[in-house]
């Protein structure tokens, strides 16, 4: 009877676990387009925007921070508003980051500039990252001496345990979606994506 309790326990723990990544695959997908779209216009990896889009919402477009962050990607309004000015927006409000469109193209353009900013590094990842997270007084506190252009000592001297996490969770998750597509795996499959993936060849 034991043996059987414990047979049915495992089988609906099986079944559960794989409605789940199912019912996750499929909202992770619904937004591949935006994605792909928002990675051609400003140059970033799509797949470092969907891990990015996993941790901050869960790919939940309707999320809302407790410092007024909203959206796919989370964007606080001043980031939300410094992309409507870059692309001479008329008429935008911080509401309008709730479209998921959107709200991933303002923090594409937030993220890409991120990446930017600190391209002397060996890897600008860990830094933009941070930075989207902490803000960019605090990146600049934690970059000093060889932490300013090594990203395994800067990842180290992130003062705030929640920014490290944050950070290593985003990249844990880049990794994971990098080595899906490199198999060639249905889930990670990204149409829209191809074409940002052919012009930096």
């Amino acid at each position: 009877m034991t043996r059987r309790w414990i047979l049915l326990s495992i089988f609906i723990l099986v079944v559960g676990a794989a409605l789940y990544f199912w019912r996750e695959g499929r909202l992770e997908k619904k937004f591949l387009p935006q994605i792909g779209a928002a990675a051609r216009r400003y140059g970033v990896d799509p797949l470092l925007i969907r891990a990015v889009v996993w941790r901050e919402s869960g790919f939940h477009p309707e999320a809302r921070g407790t410092r007024g962050e909203i959206g796919l990607m989370q964007i606080q309004e001043n980031s939300a508003r410094e992309w409507a000015d870059a692309e001479h927006l008329q008429s935008f409000t911080h509401e309008h980051c709730f479209d998921p469109g959107t709200n991933v193209l303002a923090g594409t353009f937030y993220l890409g500039r991120l990446l930017r900013r600190y391209g002397g590094a060996d890897d600008a990842v860990p830094y933009a990252l941070a930075d989207y997270n902490a803000g960019r007084s605090n990146v600049l506190k934690w970059k000093s001496a060889g932490a300013a252009t090594n990203s395994a000592v800067f990842l180290k001297q992130i003062g705030f345990a929640a920014t490290r996490s944050y950070v290593k969770s985003v990249m844990r998750r880049y990794a994971f979606y990098r080595f899906l597509s490199r198999t060639g795996w249905q889930g990670a499959a990204c149409p829209a994506c191809e074409p940002w993936a052919e012009e930096r060849r």
